[in-house]
């Protein structure tokens, strides 16, 4: 875009000074304030010791290699920072290029690489929590975020399905299934409480009758198994009405099949040890901040081992990149994973841990712990229906998923620009709605005539998109899209409320504005969509 052709200008010229530099390099900002023109450089200052002459000496040397033409002129300030004041056939011209492209404006090249993204993995012990549902999110919006830059993505979910909090959930089960015939029997140690739970012996007992009412080892492996796949399905339809979708779910007790673990041992005992009947591994030789044990000393492996094996498998079926969105609690486990790839050969960066920290819901002005209607920790599902998925997820999207959050009920619900969801989308309405009344003129994708400050800001956002999905995405910060929305949002409220858009005395200024309109629309439609947020044609 925009950037890129200043870049080729800039590239154009030192090649007429006899410098050979990587374009690359060349770094274009958009200018804060107006009166320090549309975008500017520091070029010069990164060329003034290679040419031997001060900043503002290189900068005069730069303008008067450049091809003028797109710019009402261009200007030197401070130190040599090179300030550039766009034609506004410059910046117009772009107009017809979104029209164009469409939802595809934007777009990155296609990548070679693939990108697995696994996100939530929460066990199938109970309802998605708040943590869950900032994961849920912000691993979605990565995913849409990588698809939109031009890599191919799979979206994974793990399912820890084996171990001692599936052995609990089992017994929980089977202690409610029994209750339900009159059998008195306390639930267990480390028993999970949910009322859920309840609801699930109440269906299996019409589906099995008394079958199990006898206790047996045989029971317990029924519950245990149908435990899991009913919280699982709980949890799947819970994300799909979020509008998060998986690929793929793998399963612990696949990965702990088999002889996967022994050869997985095998290929691992060159870096392994023991020490008091236990088996270390050597990570700290590959930069954790120290060894890890894979195998106790009762000989029951640690989550750590099936997890390295999980990693090789998703490395085996062709992504490239790992990408695991993981909780608060989980910063020990970047290091080690890191350095059991490295084993194997893999390079360090072959996997990124985004951490997800944790949320607070805040109601009249105080921390809201515990759900009204249940007494429990408060669920996804109660948060969408209390506000809605598309401000919960714009919310938890807002700010960067490392810091903590807290999320303000009444704000989610407010009907006021104050509220940024509802402020995003009734931008959209309002550019639906003046398009809707201008049907009558014709559509002009030129951009000829505008040249009021409102068109030409809101032109110049536009041509910033495809830049801000590419940093959010090489910056794995999805948030800089939320960002990008609130100031289009903001212009495009501006261009609404300052330009007389429908003016029936000038019929192709009007036809050029409702083609700039069309753009902004397109735009502000994608980005919400990259967070999975409607763009409601009314509000």
């Amino acid at each position: 875009m925009i950037d890129i052709r200043l870049q080729e200008l800039i590239k154009d010229a030192t090649v007429k000074l006899g410098l050979d530099i990587d374009q690359d390099t060349i770094v274009i900002e958009t200018s804060k304030d107006s009166a320090h023109g549309d975008y500017a450089t520091n070029i010069a200052m990164q060329l003034a010791r290679p040419l031997r002459k001060n900043p503002r000496e290189v900068a005069t040397l730069l303008i008067n290699a450049m091809d003028q033409t797109p710019f009402e002129k261009i200007e030197i300030a401070g130190p040599g920072f090179i300030n550039f004041f766009l034609k506004p056939e410059t910046l117009s011209k772009y107009i017809a290029t979104i029209l164009k492209e469409g939802s595809n404006f934007g777009n990155g090249s296609k990548k070679d690489t693939k990108v697995n993204i696994e996100f939530v993995s929460a066990n199938p012990t109970g309802k998605l929590h708040l943590g869950h549902a900032r994961g849920a999110a912000v691993g979605d919006t990565l995913a849409r975020l990588f698809i939109k830059s031009g890599y191919e993505v799979i979206r994974e979910f793990y399912v820890n399905d084996a171990g001692v909090q599936i052995d609990n959930l089992g017994k929980s089960l089977y202690v409610r299934y029994l209750n339900l015939f009159g059998i008195e029997k306390e639930l267990p140690k480390d028993a999970y409480h949910s009322t859920d739970l309840i609801a699930i012996a109440e269906s299996l007992k019409a589906e099995i009758g008394d079958k199990y009412v006898k206790e047996s080892k045989e029971g317990l492996e029924y519950f245990k198994l149908e435990g899991t796949n009913k919280f699982l399905e709980i949890i799947k339809n819970d994300l799909q009405n979020f509008d998060v979708v998986f690929d793929v779910y793998s399963y612990e007790t696949k990965v702990r099949a088999g002889n996967t673990i022994p050869k997985l041992l095998e290929k691992l005992a060159p870096f392994t040890y023991e020490e008091d009947g236990a088996t270390f591994l050597k990570t700290s030789d590959f930069g954790d901040d120290k060894d890890r044990v894979i195998i106790k000393s009762n000989g029951d492996f640690t989550y750590f081992l099936p997890d390295i094996a999980y990693h090789l498998n998703k490395l085996s079926r062709g992504s490239s990149l790992l990408i695991d969105v993981l909780g608060a609690d989980h910063h020990g486990y970047i290091g080690r994973m890191k350095a059991a790839l490295q084993m194997f050969n893999y390079p360090a960066d072959t996997l990124e841990v985004q951490i997800i920290q944790l949320v607070r819901i805040i109601q009249d002005g105080k921390e809201l712990k515990m759900s009204k209607r249940t007494g429990n920790a408060i669920t996804l599902e109660e948060l969408c229906e209390e506000v809605g998925v598309d401000a919960a997820r714009y919310f938890f999207l807002a700010k960067s998923a490392s810091t903590h959050f807290d999320f303000d009920l009444d704000l989610a619900t407010e009907s006021s620009s104050a509220n940024p969801v509802y402020y995003a989308q009734y931008a959209h309405a309002r550019l639906s709605a003046v398009l809707a009344r201008g049907e009558k003129f014709s559509l002009d994708p030129s951009g000829e005539g505008l040249k009021e400050a409102a068109e030409l800001n809101l032109i110049k956002q536009l041509i910033a998109y495809p830049s801000a999905v590419s940093d959010a995405t090489m910056t794995r910060e999805p948030y800089k899209i939320a960002n990008y929305i609130q100031k289009l949002a903001s212009l495009v409220h501006s261009f609404y409320t300052e330009v007389r858009i429908l003016d029936e005395s000038n019929v192709q200024l009007t036809s050029a504005r409702l083609g700039l309109s069309i753009a902004a629309q397109i735009v502000l439609k994608d980005a919400l969509t990259l967070l999975g947020v409607s763009a409601p044609q009314t509000m």
